[in-house]
């Protein structure tokens, strides 16, 4: 059983790595401008099912490494932290072509099947979440208190959840405002520069919270 304090922790890191423009959220926005709100809340929730399946994945494998290895946890954070240090370094970097390339659209609007599939590519295979889950999930879990498989696939449900709610949001409002959005990439470039910043900062927390607690 996870700790509340540690739960109430995990809600507000959640929210934080969620909101911020990552992969998901850029692509439901992407999505959304292109052909509207349906398509882009059909693109979260393959995003957040395949989201979810990472995280089944992270936690059955890492549960038994995590549970008899503080070291091995401490390792994980450090190289989450660098990744994702890495990936706001690009985004910011390529933070213009990214504007263009989520004004562009499909010659045909895609099937709902279509769009669910690209949303769970998308999601299953999404580097800040992974780091979210590798680097940042052990942290969250109560030694002791139950089985740490168990803890980190509760964890992944909760996040998983949480993702589809702020993802929805960002792709009803886009698709509300795709109109406005498509009229000036400096817009969404904004968007890009404040996920970049974000995800910069989150990976240094990260380096920050592994050394300390070492």
């Amino acid at each position: 059983m996870i700790s509340t304090s540690h739960l109430t922790q995990f809600f507000i890191a959640s929210a934080v790595i969620i909101i911020v423009p990552g992969p998901s959220v850029t692509f439901a926005v992407a999505r959304a401008v292109a052909w509207g709100r349906t398509v882009a809340i059909l693109t979260v929730l393959g995003n957040s099912l395949g989201t979810l399946l990472l995280s089944v994945v992270v936690a059955v494998g890492l549960g038994p490494l995590i549970t008899h290895s503080k070291l091995f946890s401490t390792v994980l954070q450090v190289m989450g932290g660098c990744y994702l240090l890495w990936l706001g370094l690009e985004a910011m970097r390529h933070r213009h072509a990214h504007a263009r390339a989520m004004t562009q659209r499909e010659a045909v609007r895609p099937s709902p099947a279509r769009v669910v599939r690209q949303g769970f590519t998308v999601g299953v295979l999404n580097p800040k979440s992974l780091v979210f889950f590798v680097a940042v999930f052990p942290h969250f879990v109560t030694r002791g208190h139950g089985d740490v498989t168990g803890q980190l696939l509760l964890l992944g449900l909760i996040f998983s959840v949480m993702a589809f709610a702020s993802d929805s949001t960002w792709g009803t409002i886009a698709g509300t405002a795709r109109d406005w959005l498509a009229r000036s990439a400096n817009r969404l470039v904004v968007m890009r520069t404040v996920g970049a910043s974000v995800m910069m900062t989150l990976g240094l927390l990260i380096l920050v919270s592994a050394f300390v607690s070492a």
